[in-house]
């Protein structure tokens, strides 16, 4: 009878993370490519800041804008990949409960963070173009201190909410996650007693921060579009066609297989373990990877200062070399 009563009150205070099982052997593989994604995010995303940073002319709305992108572009997998490029090269899957939650609250605060910003960034351009002459009247101090306190609130209680009701569930089975870091359903499917209310919040995670702001956003850029085509001819279509396709791609990819992967176990999709896994690392970093390519390079002031920079620096060394030489 002791024994059952014990049983019942225990609960897991670590747990082990199993992410691509299937692969298991070529585990270590995997590091290389995931490095490598990291490095192309760190590097691509502080060279955004850097420049933003150092160039006055790009203090502006939209680039204080893609400048937090950036920030959330590093925070955001700096939570994850180095744990598991660990985990790739030394086996070190585990982790406290404590640890879960934090990481758990790190990633899906940011993640929501991060969607606040590429709905603020489609408002911005709308206004930008679709009208221009109440840009600085609209988008100012006033507007970016309401969106600062509109983003901590709702993905501050929302993003607490999660966490807060899966920090006193019981795991008393298995201590097993299989991801290869602290998802919320990943973990809460491992609970004992109820999660029904787990359930139901992050199916409202995802119409809040789906349902909502793609759908604001996709109105956004097609009222764009229909301003400019309207005035717009030949190249200048092409381009915006082109641009505006490439911003919705990237966010659908965001969207789309970031609320795959936090559905799949709401709504008991059968996924594989190790595809799972790989579309809920995609969502974080592929976008990391390639938002400074979307919104910096491409982005022709941008651009425009990368290649100023690199000329004063292939300047530099040029003059060096040449005293040298004399």
């Amino acid at each position: 009878m002791t024994g059952e009563y014990q049983e019942a009150n225990f609960s897991h205070t670590k747990f082990i993370f199993v992410g691509f099982p299937e692969i298991a052997k070529y585990r270590h593989l995997l590091f290389l490519p995931f490095f490598l994604s990291y490095f192309v995010v760190l590097v691509g995303n502080s060279l955004i800041l850097f420049v933003i940073k150092n160039t006055k002319s790009l203090h502006n709305p939209m680039y204080i804008l893609v400048s937090v992108l950036a920030v959330v572009d590093i925070v955001v997998p700096t939570a994850i990949i180095p744990a598991m490029l660990l985990s790739f090269l030394f086996d070190w899957n585990e982790i406290t409960l404590v640890g879960c939650l934090t990481q758990m609250f790190l990633i899906h605060f940011f993640s929501s963070v991060e969607s606040t910003i590429l709905l603020a960034m489609a408002l911005d351009r709308l206004v930008a173009i679709c009208n221009p002459l109440r840009y600085t009247a609209i988008i100012n101090s006033s507007t970016f201190f309401k969106l600062l306190l509109f983003t901590l609130i709702r993905s501050g209680t929302i993003m607490s909410t999660l966490v807060g009701l899966a920090a006193p569930l019981s795991f008393c089975g298995s201590n097993v996650i299989h991801h290869c870091y602290c998802d919320h359903m990943a973990l809460v499917s491992l609970a004992c007693n109820s999660t029904a209310k787990n359930n139901a919040v992050g199916v409202a995670v995802i119409i809040c921060f789906v349902g909502i702001d793609i759908s604001v956003i996709f109105f956004s850029y097609v009222k764009i579009l229909h301003v400019v085509l309207r005035a717009a001819a030949g190249d200048h279509r092409s381009k915006a066609l082109n641009t505006c396709g490439t911003h919705l791609i990237v966010m659908m990819c965001f969207y789309f297989v970031g609320s795959v992967t936090f559905l799949s176990r709401n709504l008991s999709i059968p996924i594989p373990v190790d595809v799972n896994t790989f579309l809920g690392v995609t969502y974080i970093v592929f976008p990391a990877c390639i938002n400074p390519i979307i919104y910096g390079v491409r982005t022709k002031e941008i651009r425009n200062t990368l290649l100023k920079m690199f000329k004063k620096r292939v300047n530099a060394v040029t003059i060096k070399v040449s005293t040298v030489k004399y």
